[in-house]
């Protein structure tokens, strides 16, 4: 969905457990897009806090982080999802991925072949050990669990509900996320 500049959306666990890829393009340009790694380097911190924001492949902010009616689990480590990860979970034939989704709901907005960047990997829980392991634990959201974030720049966000069901973090259950917008 486009977004203008000032607009407060809430991101929805709407049953509990789910977690999703949080993707936000910049709409001047879907060239720039909400980047992991560059925000993790602006704010210099592994994961997100309530005030702070996202920012762009150009470091330009693009989403600040308002609130968290969560447990507060947010991954900013994990690729999406793709094709490609589930051969290697040996899944035959194909399943849906966030990489498709994202892909597929650009296309519609008219952005054939965009990048997929990492997402934001809201309500998803990635313990690292103490000697630098990461594992895929299940989430701790309850239904109606929910981030808010506000757009800084006028963008595209789209939030696919990640689809992984062969490692525990949906608890092995994908089910339903949304987008909710707030009216001025």
């Amino acid at each position: 969905m486009r977004l203008s500049a000032g607009t407060k959306f809430r991101c929805v666990d709407l049953e509990g457990k789910q977690c999703g890829d949080l993707f936000a393009f910049a709409a001047a340009d879907v060239d720039e897009y909400a980047s992991a790694e560059h925000t993790r380097a602006f704010n210099a911190r592994l994961f997100p806090r309530i005030g702070e924001p996202f920012v762009t492949n150009r470091r330009r902010p693009i989403l600040t982080f308002v609130e968290d009616g969560s447990p507060g689990h947010h991954d900013m480590l994990m690729a999406a999802c793709d094709p490609t990860r589930y051969q290697l979970l040996g899944v035959k034939g194909w399943h849906a991925s966030c990489q498709e989704n994202l892909q597929r709901v650009m296309a519609g907005l008219g952005f054939d072949g965009v990048d997929v960047p990492q997402p934001i990997n809201v309500f998803m829980h990635v313990p690292i050990g103490e000697d630098g392991t990461l594992d895929w634990a299940p989430g701790f959201t309850k239904p109606g669990d929910s981030i808010t974030l506000r757009a800084e720049l006028d963008c595209y966000v789209v939030l696919t509900a990640c689809a992984q069901d062969i490692l525990p973090i949906n608890d092995r259950n994908p089910t339903s996320m949304a987008i909710d917008v707030e009216t001025p």
